[in-house]
């Protein structure tokens, strides 16, 4: 028997602890926009009815309130809407997105829009490491500070960091762009293929094949229009950093074949 206050907590074959998959429903809708409050709801419970409301109902702008930083909010959401989280976010919050436009009003925690295809996100406070990991699309502004590894493994899109970036921030960038206006850690844009990585202040450290770039006018055009669009004023001075492509020098054979060769 469960305690006194307890609820009791069930499983199913798959694993899950809320194995009964229903949206709450408590949203109050007014036309295209919609509002709840998250504070005695579930992590699965909050995504169900954010779900419901922008698959269903057809809500295009939803607000959710004390989302008291939980973790892996507003996943998995593919279409265009507005989502805003009054409050601060978990780990992994707004990954797997194509569409959205997301405002976070507190901070969020690791792995935050990790694999974001396409849309806008734009966090008021800090981030965890691993920001924006594997992101291929769309536009993640954070308005404080980032972790370690930020934008590791980015395939595109733009990351705007307006604080400072801890260390092997870039690690195995792909494509796309990263916009750090602070300082960043030892390891800048250790083994990158392509991309462009832009920084205002210093680096401690430069990582593996990663070289000062030569600034052109698409450059200046892209800061200015990134900064225009958010309201972020005038941009500081930045350095452009990018592949050396000594990583380039790939053998053209496997080593399995190199022996039949040799």
């Amino acid at each position: 028997m469960a305690a006194v206050g307890e609820r009791r907590i069930s499983y199913d074959a798959r694993g899950l602890a809320e194995p009964v998959a229903e949206a709450p429903r408590i949203a109050e809708i007014d036309g295209d926009t919609a509002r709840f409050d998250a504070q005695d709801l579930t992590i699965r419970t909050i995504n169900l009815e954010l779900r419901r409301l922008v698959y269903e109902e057809g809500v295009k702008e939803v607000v959710i309130d004390n989302p008291a930083s939980r973790h892996s909010l507003g996943v998995g959401i593919l279409t265009r809407c507005r989502i805003t989280f009054n409050g601060s976010l978990g780990y992994f919050a707004c990954g797997l997105i194509d569409g959205p436009e997301v405002h976070v009003t507190g901070r969020v925690g690791w792995s935050a829009c990790e694999n974001m295809m396409s849309g806008v996100v734009v966090v008021d406070g800090n981030a965890g490491s691993l920001t924006g990991a594997a992101m291929r699309g769309g536009d993640l502004v954070v308005k404080g500070r980032v972790g370690a590894r930020t934008g590791i493994d980015q395939k595109g899109g733009t990351i705007i960091v307006l604080g400072s970036a801890g260390s092997m921030t870039g690690f195995m960038m792909q494509r796309g762009r990263m916009i750090i206006c602070g300082d960043v850690g030892p390891g800048l844009g250790d083994s990158m293929y392509d991309g462009d990585i832009y920084v205002a202040g210093s680096v401690k450290s430069l990582g593996i094949d990663c070289v000062p770039g030569e600034w052109t006018d698409a450059d200046t055009e892209l800061i200015d229009r990134k900064f225009r669009i958010y309201g972020l004023g005038d941009p500081p001075e930045f350095q452009k950093f990018v592949c050396g492509k000594q990583l380039y020098n790939y053998d053209s054979l496997e080593p399995a074949e190199r022996k039949l060769v040799i």
